[in-house]
């Protein structure tokens, strides 16, 4: 894709020599959200396949909750720890080996368990190919939001569900981060009739907005009624982004031969069907899957839902404010 012709405050940002310490939200224990604080730790150094980003803006996700209060705790996990698994910000330094990148591009990019740190601090370091140029349409904090939710998304309705034109699909859990990206992709991008799974009148207003067709609040006692009122003929597919009895008994309603997806993590994971195909997943990032990444944002003309936005030093505030539920898009930690 065509560069993106840069602001000046990034083009300064660019010229600034690289500090040798940096602020960072990171955790010394697991614990609730106050364990998550402001640190001060030395800049990561790209290696030779490596970019370092000046971090703009990082996604706040459920699975950085689950890391910090130790639910998804890793063996040898070695403290202070910078939470983040994406962002979106500047390229300031390259490792000798990389290609494709240069200095002061606008990226994007998603790493699980960066040895050298997450995204919730001024820098991050992190693999060439878990880095994507950020589609000029989308501003530093809107990539933030949309980078690992925009892969799940885009990856479960294309990849896994096989979407095509004129299907029924459901979304369940459609008002959240991934949700919101999902209904677009499924209904702008490949031109299904889509029903929207959420809950409450700002989650239905939002929804329909996005392009879903159907929108059925989950939390109702008729909801699975409604759901095969809208759908007499069966399901094609069934995106599930939460779990709930609601959930498992719709995949009844899904055709023979049809498809339910599924991001890692979800639970209660959907009962097996032996006539339904059920695919658990994790999002890719490689510089394809970023391209086409980048190409259904500009052909959907993607909305990013922002839900909140809150500084560096307030990340605890973020996690905290995440762990209230009812979160309508993504909650943004804003760093430049």
């Amino acid at each position: 894709m065509t560069r993106p012709a840069r602001t000046k405050e990034e083009r300064d940002a660019e010229k600034r020599a690289v500090p040798a310490e940096m602020e960072a939200a990171a955790i010394d224990e697991f614990g609730p959200p106050s364990v998550l604080t402001l640190h001060t730790v030395p800049v990561p150094r790209p290696g030779l396949r490596e970019v370092l980003i000046a971090v703009h803006a990082a996604g706040v996700g459920v699975w950085d909750a689950r890391i910090r209060d130790g639910t998804w705790a890793e063996d040898d996990v070695r403290f202070p720890l910078i939470l983040g698994a994406d962002g979106a910000g500047v390229i300031v330094e390259m490792g000798a080996r990389v290609r494709r990148l240069h200095l002061g591009d606008r990226v994007w990019a998603y790493e699980y368990g960066n040895p050298k740190g997450g995204f919730y601090a001024e820098y991050v370091a992190v693999d060439m190919d878990h880095v994507g140029l950020l589609p000029s349409r989308l501003t530093m904090l809107q990539g933030g939001a949309a980078a690992v939710t925009g892969l799940t998304a885009l990856q479960g309705i294309v990849d896994h569900l096989e979407v095509q034109r004129g299907q029924t699909v459901m979304i369940f859990g459609a008002s959240g981060a991934v949700g919101t990206l999902a209904v677009q992709f499924a209904a702008l991008y490949r031109g299904a009739r889509v029903l929207a799974i959420g809950s409450g009148s700002d989650a239905e207003i939002l929804l329909y907005k996005l392009g879903a067709d159907i929108v059925i609040d989950g939390r109702r006692r008729d909801a699975l009624d409604r759901i095969e009122e809208e759908a007499p003929d069966g399901l094609d597919a069934i995106l599930a982004l939460a779990g709930s009895p609601v959930l498992d008994a719709s995949v009844d309603l899904v055709k023979s031969g049809g498809r339910v997806a599924y991001p890692n993590g979800v639970e209660p994971e959907p009962r097996r069907r032996a006539r339904v195909r059920m695919i658990a997943y994790d999002a890719s990032a490689t510089p394809t899957a970023f391209a086409r990444l980048a190409r259904a944002v500009e052909a959907t003309e993607l909305t990013v839902p922002i839900a909140a936005t809150f500084s560096l030093a307030q990340a605890s505030k973020a996690h905290a404010r995440l762990e209230r539920g009812h979160v309508l898009g993504r909650i943004v930690l804003k760093i430049r």
